[in-house]
């Protein structure tokens, strides 16, 4: 149950709410205006020089040439926080099947996008998810949310039937998704200097989960900041954009970053994202590892560490912040 004004309502009346709301996309009503989160930092002018981080995973895989990229990673990953990258060996019918079943599902009429409705108390399934209770602010945005890897963590009830080739394109992709983690945390491990069995380690057999987003027209671009300024993005055809997560920033003692990053709507149509996120720990707890040297997060169990997470977020804080030794 989620609690607007003085009302309390089920999530799913939140969801016909702003089903009624995203059909006028021309005004927006108060829960979802955010001006100062928009005004916060100062956007980068587009007469300004910049260059946003790609890196090349076929550059990374040549002996000749994959020092120089692991290097171009490292520093995506301390400076930035986040990289493009492109020719990453992802099966490209994997992910147009899973773009148009994405595509397709938030097509439907909202009674049968409910067949698979967040219950109370839950976070699987679809909805609006991301409110701030400390606000009482929505996000602009219908959600699913899903657990896909491991196997046996799959709640299959969660997963749309309709349409009929979801389910088989979300499990392939989702496979691919955990190899290109594999390969990629490869090369993290030799940019960091540390054993590839160490960092890719706390990765194998964890959670992995999705995050399906359907935004309305609106009007503002998407913008990652660094150094209190906003960078407006431009996505590379069929790159992939890999964010460094806190769990991340956290595992390598803080000498990757966790970049800050939002998606606003596009001014003219619709949009739809797909979200993976891996999980990580080191024998059940989220911490630095220890080949890094002293430590400047506090070690905190996997468990705890989400439950924290999700209340920062409904917050609109960041969770990571309060680990960090001073």
């Amino acid at each position: 149950m989620e609690r607007i004004g003085d009302k309390v309502i089920s999530r799913a009346e939140i969801t016909d709410a702003a089903s009624a709301t995203f059909a006028d996309s021309t005004v927006i009503p108060d829960r979802y205006a955010r001006p100062d989160e928009v005004r916060d930092g100062v956007v980068v002018g587009s007469d300004e020089s910049y260059e946003l981080p790609v890196v090349d995973m076929a550059r990374l895989l040549h002996p000749e040439l994959s020092e120089a990229e692991i290097a171009k990673l490292g520093s995506a990953c301390r400076d930035w926080g986040f990289f493009q990258l492109t020719n990453h060996g992802v099966d490209e019918t994997v992910v147009q099947d899973m773009k148009d079943n994405t595509l397709q599902f938030f097509g439907l009429p909202l009674e049968k996008k409910k067949a698979v409705a967040i219950q109370a108390n839950g976070f699987e399934g679809f909805g609006h998810h991301y409110n701030r209770a400390s606000s009482e602010k929505l996000d602009w945005a219908e959600s699913l949310i899903l657990v896909t890897q491991q196997h046996e963590q799959r709640n299959i009830q969660f997963w749309p039937a309709n349409p009929s080739t979801f389910r088989d394109a979300l499990d392939k992709y989702s496979v691919e998704m955990s190899n290109l983690t594999s390969r990629l945390t490869v090369f993290m491990a030799s940019d960091l200097g540390v054993e590839q069995e160490a960092l890719m380690g706390t990765f194998q057999g964890k959670t992995q989960s999705v995050a399906f987003h359907y935004y309305p027209p609106c009007r503002h671009p998407d913008k990652v900041r660094k150094n209190g300024r906003w960078y407006p993005l431009n996505p590379l055809p069929g790159a992939f954009v890999i964010n460094v997560g806190d769990i991340l920033q956290i595992l390598t003692n803080g000498t990757y970053k966790s970049a800050e990053h939002r998606v606003l709507p596009d001014v003219e149509k619709g949009r739809a994202t797909v979200v993976m996120f891996q999980n990580a720990c080191v024998a059940g707890m989220v911490k630095p590892l220890p080949e890094l040297g002293e430590a400047t997060y506090k070690a905190i169990d996997h468990v705890e560490y989400v439950k924290g997470n999700f209340s920062a977020l409904a917050e609109g804080t960041r969770f990571v912040d309060s680990l960090k030794i001073m």
